[in-house]
């Protein structure tokens, strides 16, 4: 993994706990941090005249005070920042390009009117070519990392692994060298919708046909990433149920969860599929969102 690990900050809480962490994981991956601030696309309730002077005045001071933080925190952190005309969506996505890992803040549990950072932040989980952590603002182990008390009874990262390689690899990548860099475990899950019980050739088999099956197929998936990675250990996770139901209660443990999404060939078509959107709303812990082709 190469390139810098990218946070945008606007002086929000949500960006202020996205960039802790951006700079602990920085750390660990040995890795540069890039600060973005875009001066023209400010909080509603920042405190400033609307003068284009000011709000570039505001967002120097923003970048500033963060990379004085984060050094405090980090005196080994190499911290690049950069004041930014375009809007932040457009900055993020491009700067994304070359990052090695892009943070976004969120705004914690609410309503999708609270979801994240709004529509910027949905923009750029949609485009972004490198994989793109979201954060909670308040996070209990941000702090701390990963060896917070709140994250060592989790320590564990949960990657969703319903298609089988190589669209999975990118995310079995990812989580597998994030476990590897924290000393964590991986668990790979993978559901077992309901229809397809009854459709399944093993359907004659109660209970244990069709489950056993998708436990061979998922052990052979991850057999390539354990025998890379033979110091994580690895638990193969079926259930059945809705992919996203599934994922939600395997993540219980988790101290980050990884889900995918599809590359689209252009930025009028972007999205997110429901199980990244089940997981960014309702986990409490940060979530990876990676795009496979």
């Amino acid at each position: 993994m190469t390139g810098p690990v990218v946070v945008g900050v606007d002086g929000s809480p949500a960006s202020t706990t996205a960039a802790w962490w951006a700079a602990r994981e920085a750390v660990d991956r040995q890795l540069p941090v890039l600060l973005l601030h875009s001066w023209t696309t400010q909080p509603l309730d920042v405190p400033v005249a609307q003068e284009a002077l000011d709000k570039q005045r505001y967002g120097g001071r923003v970048l500033q005070r963060m990379e004085a933080e984060l050094l405090h925190r980090h005196p080994e952190l190499s911290v690049v920042t950069e004041l930014l005309s375009e809007p932040a969506s457009k900055a993020l996505v491009n700067a994304g390009e070359t990052a090695a890992l892009l943070v976004l803040g969120s705004r914690g549990h609410g309503s999708v009117a609270g979801f994240l950072l709004g529509s910027v932040s949905l923009h750029v989980l949609g485009l972004v070519q490198c994989p793109a952590v979201t954060v909670r603002a308040g996070d209990p182990s941000v702090e701390d990392g990963w060896g917070h008390p709140a994250a060592l009874g989790r320590r564990e990262v949960v990657v969703g692994v319903q298609e089988p390689p190589p669209a999975a690899d990118p995310l079995l990548e990812f989580a597998f060298t994030t476990a590897e860099v924290h000393g964590a475990g991986v668990r790979a899950v993978r559901a077992l919708p309901l229809a397809s019980l009854v459709t399944h050739p093993h359907a004659d088999r109660p209970g244990q046909g069709y489950e056993a099956d998708e436990l061979t197929r998922l052990a052979a998936d991850l057999a390539p990433w354990q025998e890379k990675f033979p110091g994580v250990e690895v638990v193969d996770h079926v259930a059945r149920g809705s992919a996203s139901q599934v994922l939600l209660a395997a993540s219980a443990r988790s101290t980050l969860t990884v889900v995918g999404r599809r590359r689209h060939p252009s930025p009028l078509t972007w999205k997110l599929g429901p199980v990244a959107h089940a997981a960014l709303h309702h986990l409490p812990c940060p979530v990876a969102v990676v795009p496979h082709d």
